[in-house]
């Protein structure tokens, strides 16, 4: 995957933007020791960095977009793992042939009020940005085609949640590589509620019903990636993203009657591939 993580946004107090840096950094530490011991393996690293801009819902469930500058980021080594602003940090601790699996962890922002609006901001929570961490477990029948699933945990709260994923890798078209990637998320009630729910103040503010989801399936969405080189080094990647909340998600009042359950997004970055 090339779009980074969805709803990944600068947007948020100072303190959130010190926790994301810190993260990073931790992350990148990982992937340092890997690099040197990629290095005595003899392995080939991958390394491609960038920037772009994205166009995003507001937030989960937003019926609003913005454009949000974003930063591109994938490490891969063979045999250690892969950092990517897409897919987050994975230390492979299987390293089969076609079986991979080991340490997972991301980091998901929530909401701003300035992104809520007026009408919404100061009774919807705003919410500040988490890091997840957990495991992952992936399974290469074909070069083509992959599937897996990662669960994962706050570290800062009650949130779980559990991703089910499948990517094939289309024929290239001339240089243009391309794959579509299907992806199915479930959260359980926690999270759920820190997203989607409305007590009983907010429903009255609103002029809704309450609102408290149980666990249960959140999203299913298909997504649309390419890399478009320009030279040898560098080039364009190129991601179109389609996401329906589904169940509780969906129908809460803040989706139904303030947002929409569809949820698109398009990312562009100019990448040089070292």
């Amino acid at each position: 995957m090339i779009e980074p993580q969805p709803y990944f946004t600068t947007n948020a107090p100072p303190r959130h933007a010190t926790r994301l840096a810190l993260t990073l950094a931790a992350l990148l530490l990982a992937a340092g020791a890997g690099l040197a011991r990629a290095d005595d393996a003899d392995t080939q690293t991958q390394i491609a960095l960038g920037a772009g801009v994205e166009r995003m819902p507001e937030w989960i469930g937003a019926s609003n977009h913005r454009n949000q500058a974003v930063p591109y980021v994938d490490i891969e080594i063979p045999g250690i793992g892969e950092l990517s602003t897409a897919d987050g940090l994975t230390v492979d601790l299987i390293n089969a042939d076609k079986l991979h699996g080991g340490l997972y962890g991301n980091y998901l922002w929530g909401r701003t009020r300035d992104g809520l609006g007026p009408h919404l901001g100061g009774i919807v929570d705003s919410l500040g940005p988490r890091v997840q961490a957990g495991g992952y477990l992936e399974y290469h029948p074909t070069k083509q085609f992959s599937y897996g699933a990662n669960l994962s945990h706050d570290t800062q709260g009650a949130g779980a949640y559990l991703n089910l994923y499948a990517d094939y890798q289309l024929p290239n078209l001339g240089y243009i590589e391309h794959e579509f990637e299907l992806q199915w998320q479930s959260m359980n009630g926690a999270a759920m509620n820190r997203f989607f729910g409305f007590n009983a103040a907010q429903a009255a503010a609103l002029g809704t019903p309450t609102w408290r989801p149980g666990a249960g399936s959140q999203q299913i969405g298909l997504e649309y990636d390419a890399f478009i080189p320009t030279s040898q080094h560098t080039g364009f990647a190129l991601a179109l993203g389609y996401t329906r909340l589904l169940g509780q998600a969906g129908d809460s009042p803040l989706v139904s009657r303030f947002g929409q359950r569809n949820q698109f997004s398009q990312t562009l970055a100019f990448v040089y591939h070292f």
